[in-house]
């Protein structure tokens, strides 16, 4: 007969249980570990995950501000019918940024903030599983907001947006940079919520107080558990949606290209298959929120937590199946049609659960109106409204007369809007004093919240009656006469009024920050554990990690049976320690070391946004009017000198004057990993000239004019010039005394082309080298081999005065640096066999 036995690792030690009075030496040794250490380091390095959690808070709250920007500027242009504040490529612009950055740059981020603050301390701990995830995660969600926003400054602002539908994304839509950021960006994105999504889960497994058994879990928690994991689902399926976009753009690939076998409509469905769930992925921690502070202003605990706690995870689950709820008019077959139409009305059943719950605890209990019962009261009602409508779409006859239209519009911003705003608003009004120490101004807070209450209901409410007036979305004006002129205009009021909310809402918190009213540890009397230690958390989070006997350790009776241990627990101070736990009853099982402040977070998120921004440094296409493509060799060496007149005129020459190979690309030879695209575009970003070539007042035009064919369209530095370790050329111009000196290049020796006697062109007169580049002999040489391509197809092309050009600056005096050094390393060859032969006969 088998013999059970206990798996679980045994603890390293016996954690020892005592208590710590205020400012004992045990707090103060902890203390001395935890706390960052202070100037820059500490803050770069740092891993507390109460830091981490307000600047994701506050990073949000930034990008929120930006999305706000665009979408005013938007409303002025739609106030009024024929408006030309914008144009179309301006609108579709301004439209795609403000969904990306409301969407995935604000929703998501601000709910991190809340859940990095406080999940170690509503379960008891002193830290995330990971810190140094933690802290690499809200890196890389940082530089991947930078990353997009710098399509601004380089003109390459993503126009497709932000469902990015195929094929008009497709290069042949959109041919510049523009898409390859935003897909980019989404995948670095991606590593930053996958990541952040695996710690949550670890943590919630296994870093908890003694006693926090699984059915005594705030609401919030399985609100962003639930989330996390549809993350760990969804986001690789975006992912690769992503991936392949990029690869049909850039690597020939045509995965979503329907005359070459492709599906459009797969983009559809992997893109949905991750935007769908996000929407409860932003919504479901936002109702954590509610379910968590509420019942603080009620004055009983939430009723039916249970029903609570499963509608959550039903609503994910159910999630999963609605993806095609956005596609009921791309010609799906019926049966589906029926299907994801009835999950789409299914899923409004467990999602009513929690609103019940809601108004029960309201109506059981004793209200105390303070501000954020106000924020939490107003998204009931915006929850109703964006649910009802909800359902309303997803009746399939309904749907296929309001899909594309205003309607739409104004349920995506109800859902993913109001129910995420008015609970954020909410949530740091509850918890700033935890924050800060401080209380908000309650007058104020007030005030502003009717501002954004009235704001943002006469900002969309109208959208419902333009949509069912027929008013298409994604449009950048509209003609008079058509009924929609009075609600846009209520639209574009409502939206400044909403706005002015925000703003008031966030000068209060700057203030109140300063100069509010100091709040003790639980000045609201809630009954989580965060309210048990000091206000702002100090960096060890508890003296003492917690005995939990209950689900609100401070709302307890005096019942010994049922009374948490909060100044009585276990100390753990030999380092930075943590406890570690049984996933479902919440026993001690280990004693975890937790690493120290560290800044290769800050390092790894910075390399991988070089990593992808590099990937965006290809070769650009030049596209025919029928559709194919030249892609210029050897870029930065011929284009990134040149002047934008030449450039434009290349780009002429290619478009309308050269036909396209049908002959397949040969394979290269050069070595790992310079065969490697990522490689090279890495190595270019952080290697490669790209300066213009800059002429010089004190010598001749015809002496700048050979400087600027030599360095530039010439690239003669690329092989005549020595390479240092890493394969950089050692100088780029006449002021670098290695520049032309002869280099190496695919094993042959390319010789000295300055003025240096007698190894290089010292005694060449200016009427030598003009010979020597017209028809490849002179007095003093003559081309042979691999060379003569060279000057037979190129330089043979050149009128009379730049071929002059070019020996008048190669005949300069020589600096005093010398060849010999590297043509002894190669005697016998002086002709490169391949490098410049390549570029010439293709």
């Amino acid at each position: 007969m088998a013999v059970a036995r206990d798996t679980r690792p045994a603890l390293s030690r016996v954690p020892d249980l005592g208590d710590a009075p205020p400012g004992s030496e045990h707090e103060r040794a902890l203390a001395e570990l935890w706390e960052s250490a202070p100037g820059w380091r500490g803050w770069l390095g740092t891993v507390d995950h109460k830091r981490i959690g307000i600047r994701y808070i506050v990073t949000a709250f930034a990008f929120l501000l930006l999305g706000g920007v665009e979408a005013l500027v938007m409303r002025i242009q739609l106030a009024r019918p024929n408006a030309t504040v914008l144009t179309p490529a301006q609108y579709d612009s301004l439209f795609t940024m403000h969904g990306v950055t409301m969407i995935f740059l604000y929703a998501l981020p601000v709910l991190s903030g809340f859940a990095n603050y406080l999940w170690p301390l509503m379960l008891g701990s002193r830290d995330m599983a990971f810190p140094r995830l933690n802290a690499f995660s809200y890196w890389v969600f940082l530089f991947a907001g930078l990353f997009l926003y710098a399509s601004f400054p380089l003109g390459a602002v993503p126009d497709g947006g932000w469902f990015n539908y195929v094929p008009l994304t497709s290069l042949d839509y959109s041919a510049g940079a523009n898409i390859d950021i935003y897909a980019l960006r989404m995948i670095l994105l991606g590593i930053s919520t996958t990541g952040g999504a695996a710690n949550f889960v670890v943590t919630l497994l296994r870093m908890r107080a003694h006693g926090m058994s699984i059915d005594r879990l705030p609401i919030i928690v399985w609100g962003t558990l639930t989330a996390s994991v549809a993350n760990l689902v969804a986001v690789p399926s975006v992912s690769l949606a992503f991936l392949l976009m990029w690869l049909d753009r850039n690597a020939g690939t045509h995965f979503f290209d329907v005359a070459h076998g492709g599906r459009p409509l797969l983009w559809q469905h992997l893109f949905w298959m991750f935007a769908h769930p996000w929407v409860y992925v932003v919504v479901l921690p936002a109702m954590g929120i509610v379910s968590d502070a509420l019942p603080t202003f009620c004055r009983r605990p939430l009723v039916a937590y249970e029903a609570v706690a499963v509608s959550t995870v039903a609503t994910m689950l159910i999630g999963f199946e609605v993806w095609v709820h956005h596609m009921f008019a791309t010609g799906i077959a019926p049966l589906a049609l029926a299907f994801f139409g009835a999950a789409s009305m299914l899923i409004s059943i467990p999602s009513a659960v929690a609103v019940f719950a809601w108004i029960a605890t309201i109506w059981t209990g004793r209200p105390v109106f303070r501000t954020p019962f106000h924020y939490f009261a107003g998204f009931v009602l915006m929850f109703v409204i964006g649910g009802v409508s909800g359902v309303m779409t997803a009746a399939v006859p309904l749907d296929w007369q309001l899909t594309d239209t205003y309607f739409v519009v104004a349920h995506l911003h109800y859902v993913l809007l109001g129910i995420n705003v008015f609970p954020v608003l909410g949530g740091v009004t509850y918890w700033f004093p935890k924050f800060t120490g401080r209380m908000m101004n309650e007058r104020f807070g007030r005030l502003t919240f009717w501002v954004v209450l009235v704001g943002f209901n006469l900002g969309f409410f109208p959208m419902h009656v333009s949509g069912l007036l027929g008013m298409p979305r994604r449009v950048y004006t509209y003609p008079s006469g058509m009924g929609w002129d009075t609600s846009n205009l209520l639209t574009t009021i409502g939206s400044f009024v909403f706005g002015i909310g925000i703003v008031m809402f966030v000068v209060n918190a700057l203030v109140s920050a300063r100069r509010g009213q100091r709040a003790g540890a639980n000045p609201w009397g809630a009954a989580g554990l965060e309210w048990s230690v000091a206000s702002p958390a100090p960096a060890y989070n508890f003296a003492v990690l917690p005995l939990v006997a209950s689900r609100h350790p401070l709302w307890e009776t005096r019942d010994a049976a049922q009374r948490s241990s909060m100044r009585v627990g276990y100390r753990l101070a030999h380092g930075r320690e943590a406890l570690a736990v049984t996933p479902l009853a919440a026993k001690p099982s280990a004693i975890l070391k937790m690493p120290d402040d560290s800044c290769v977070p800050f390092v790894l998120a910075l390399l991988s946004s070089a990593v992808f921004a590099a990937m965006l440094a290809r070769s650009p296409a030049l596209v025919c009017a029928d559709g194919s493509r030249l892609y210029p060799a050897m870029r930065y060496p011929s284009f990134a000198h040149l002047s934008d007149a030449d450039v434009r005129a290349l780009y002429a020459y290619f478009m309308r004057g050269v036909a396209p190979s049908a002959n397949a690309a040969t394979r290269t030879e050069l070595p790992f990993p310079f065969n490697q695209r990522w490689a090279l575009s890495l190595w270019s970003l952080v290697f490669a000239n790209r300066d213009r070539v800059t002429p010089q007042p004190s010598k001749s035009a015809e002496w700048n004019r050979g400087a600027y064919l030599v360095q530039g369209l010439g690239h003669c530095g690329a092989c005549h010039t020595p390479r240092g370790p890493a394969y950089t050329e050692r100088g780029y111009d006449e002021r670098s005394p290695a520049f032309l000196t002869g280099g190496i290049n695919d094993h042959w020796f390319a010789p000295n082309l300055t003025g240096a006697a007698p190894d290089g062109l010292g005694r060449w007169s200016a009427d030598d080298v003009a010979a020597f580049l017209r028809g490849g002999h002179a007095a003093r040489g003559a081309v042979f081999g691999a060379m003569a391509p060279v000057v037979g197809k190129r330089t043979a092309l050149l009128t009379d005065g730049d071929r002059h050009a070019i020996a008048i600056y190669l005949n300069r005096p020589a600096r005093s640096a010398s060849s010999s050094k590297v043509r002894s390393r190669r005697p016998a060859r002086t002709a490169p066999s391949s490098g410049c032969r390549r570029c010439a006969t293709r």
